[in-house]
């Protein structure tokens, strides 16, 4: 393997620092019009309009988490009734083998906790969560993402005509990424 195969082999992509949000923003816009779909924009605090510029999108927790919740509902619904109905009917105090009512408790927080637990797992799950390692925490500087600092990485390309065109959007500096 040649010394340049070895270099594009472990090329991930670019990081470049910008000065503020604002220009954050601005390199990220010009970075889609422009055809680079593989970013990631790192700042201390929500920026408005980042989200926009990435080009975000929902991920469908909503809707997995509560059809989750509504299945094991009805499942835990189901089985308190086939157990007091078919499975063991003991008449108590005269009730109905139905009670419907006292099921209700059960039914809700089964729900509830199911609910949490698909929107926590779902999110992990598709934001590639716990990410242990990462090429952007080789970069130095990248520690001051939390406290100043507004990064903008592109993953992948000519690491040369990435790097003119992240300078041209007015970087402060642009660092090459390895894996």
């Amino acid at each position: 393997m040649t010394e340049q195969n070895h270099s594009e082999q472990d090329h991930y992509g670019l990081i470049a620092r910008f000065a503020g949000p604002e220009a954050l923003v601005a390199a990220t816009l010009s970075a889609r019009e422009a055809g680079y779909r593989r970013l990631e924009a790192h700042a201390p605090f929500p920026v408005p309009g980042l989200a926009e510029a990435l080009t975000f999108r929902e991920k469908g927790i909503p809707l997995i988490a509560l059809s989750l919740g509504v299945t094991a509902a009805a499942a835990a619904f189901f089985l308190q009734w086939y157990t007091a109905v078919i499975d063991y009917p003991f008449v108590v105090g005269g009730k109905p083998l139905n009670s419907w009512p006292a099921f209700l408790p059960v039914t809700f927080q089964v729900g509830i906790f199911s609910t949490v637990m698909a929107a926590t797992i779902t999110m992990l799950a598709k934001d590639r969560l716990p990410h242990y390692y990462h090429p952007i925490f080789n970069c130095d500087d990248f520690a001051r993402a939390s406290a100043d600092g507004f990064f903008l990485s592109v993953r992948g390309g000519d690491p040369a005509e990435v790097e003119d065109f992240l300078r041209a959007q007015g970087a402060e500096y642009v660092r090459e990424l390895t894996l």
